[in-house]
């Protein structure tokens, strides 16, 4: 095929099925996965419609350690190469250390941590070959801040992902291939529904501090294409980062023993 394909992991809502409809825009082919089928399919119908480019949808669950195998397996299956990563999958985890199973624990490290370093493992020496890659992996700026108590791998994640894109983005620097992590703050998505938190956290922070997934994923976009290593969406948020940088650690953890009931479940 001329058009390159991009894979897009936890595509069937929020910022990744922005970043599926924005990519479809500029041109790519998709390779869709997520856990819920019906979702996959009823968006790429709508790209398909809109944008008439090629869509593989390969419902996957990311939690399964052999999941990232299969998902290239059965791209290259249909003759295809992954010329852009979007490792967006994820989720939050409510609840302290303490009283949560190790089972969900370990499952939360496999999908946040391990399936889109194995991912990026597995595209890389196409893309490094062909001189030609983006990897965005959608990190928070949880990753940059002092962590809360309560759901208590989420900034580790995260945390890991920023470190782990700047080191491959310096991989791939002059070779073809750009590395960025995204770092949004509170976004408009499916992900506090899940987490059972959306009312508790909009009740405690004002609208301004909000994006919605198409402005993350079209900030995210274009921090890749111009080879940012790290993209930070929205004035408030940049502010939160660098003021994070900034503070003492027993400050900013001070600061998050009091403030982080405000938006976690312990």
């Amino acid at each position: 095929m001329d058009r390159r394909l991009a894979l897009v992991t936890g595509a069937s809502a929020g910022i990744g099925a922005a970043f599926a409809r924005l990519l479809a825009s500029h041109g790519y082919d998709l390779a869709l996965t997520a856990r819920r089928a019906e979702r996959l399919e009823s968006l790429a119908e709508e790209i398909r419609l809109r944008h008439e480019v090629e869509i593989l949808v390969l419902p996957a669950d990311l939690a399964e350690p052999q999941a990232p195998g299969r998902l290239i397996a059965d791209i290259a299956a249909r003759g295809r190469s992954v010329d852009a990563l979007i490792n967006n999958a994820g989720y939050g985890l409510p609840g302290s250390y303490a009283t949560t199973r190790w089972e969900d624990q370990a499952a939360f490290i496999q999908v946040m941590v391990t399936a889109p370093c194995e991912l990026a493992h597995r595209v890389l020496p196409g893309m490094l070959e062909r001189r030609f890659g983006r990897i965005v992996n959608v990190a928070s700026l949880a990753g940059l801040a002092p962590p809360p108590a309560g759901h208590t791998l989420y900034a580790a994640a995260k945390a890991f992902l920023v470190k782990f894109s700047q080191s491959l983005h310096l991989e791939g620097a002059g070779r073809g291939v750009h590395v960025c992590a995204l770092c949004p703050g509170f976004t408009h998505s499916e992900f506090h529904d899940v987490t059972g938190t959306r009312a508790q956290i909009e009740a405690s922070t004002p609208a301004w501090l909000w994006l919605g997934a198409e402005e993350v994923a079209a900030a995210g976009y274009a921090a890749a294409e111009a080879n940012r290593p790290i993209c930070v969406p929205g004035a408030p948020s940049k502010a939160i980062a660098v003021i994070a940088k900034l503070l003492p650690d027993a400050w900013g953890l001070a600061l998050m023993a009091s403030q982080g009931p405000r938006f976690r479940k312990t």
